[in-house]
């Protein structure tokens, strides 16, 4: 057994200067070239996270700004049609009124005319009243001639 641990004592002393080497290797590789490609590596996340946390920013930003302009659409035809509705009632006052006018105008016309036919229906009656009188005075002359003869 003393032999078995002399070669492995041995062998252990012999390896210390593989494992110092290779714990130098790995603290240079570490530094060298992990830190360097970590940082690389790294510096390129935060550019794709940075790029996509920009990218979601600006579709937010176009999200409200179409809601704005839906809105602001929706604010403009409800305005429109509330002048279209305003200039339709107008319109529709002005025809009622010229349509009144005009009934009072041939009212008043009616009226008018029916006084005028009145008129001359009385003046007709006054007419043919003295010619009946003046005729049954002349038959009644003649008739009163005749038997005179």
């Amino acid at each position: 057994m003393d032999a078995l641990v002399r070669d492995l004592s041995g062998l252990l002393l012999k390896a210390i200067p593989t494992i110092v080497l290779l714990v130098l290797v790995h603290f240079y590789l570490k530094y060298m070239f992990f830190r360097p490609l970590h940082e690389v590596l790294k510096k390129r996340r935060e550019a794709t996270e940075g790029a996509f946390e920009a990218a979601q920013k600006s579709l937010n930003v176009a999200a409200e700004k179409a809601t704005m302009y839906d809105l602001a659409l929706k604010e403009a035809r409800a305005e429109m049609y509330r002048q279209q509705e305003e200039t339709r009632r107008t319109w529709l006052d002005q025809q009622t009124a010229r349509i009144d006018q005009v009934r009072q105008q041939t009212h008043e016309s009616i009226q008018d005319a029916s006084h005028k036919l009145h008129a001359e229906i009385n003046e007709a009656r006054q007419d043919l009243t003295s010619r009946s009188q003046m005729l049954a005075l002349q038959i009644a002359e003649s008739l009163a001639s005749g038997r005179m003869k």
